[in-house]
């Protein structure tokens, strides 16, 4: 178990999606480097692999590897819908700074 979240809202688009693709609701975040802030959020189907810290919201799983969760201990992923478009949003207490795009961070 981990302190990581995930919202409802994110819950339920995880699940809407697994379900149309026909796959598992396991939402793997991964940080990989790059991206504008230095390191980038990367947010895929998946499975549940050995080491993988794991949380569930409303039956889906959110997975996280371990070298990724020292960046995102803490964090929560929302599912966020606005004018400016439809995205998961991750809040991460970990991070310094971000950027204008909202998916790259640097610590």
């Amino acid at each position: 178990m981990t302190s990581l979240t995930l919202s409802p809202s994110a819950a339920k688009r995880v699940a809407f999606i697994a379900d149309k693709q026909g796959k598992p609701a396991v939402l793997r975040l991964a940080v990989d480097g790059g991206g504008c802030a230095g390191f980038s959020y990367r947010f895929a189907l998946g499975e549940v692999e050995d080491g993988d810290s794991v949380t569930s919201t409303d039956g889906v799983t959110l997975v996280v590897d371990p070298v990724s969760l020292d960046l995102v201990e803490g964090s929560q992923v929302d599912y966020i819908e606005d004018l400016g478009g439809a995205a998961f949003k991750v809040t991460n207490p970990n991070a310094a700074s971000g950027c204008g795009c909202g998916s790259s961070f640097s610590v």
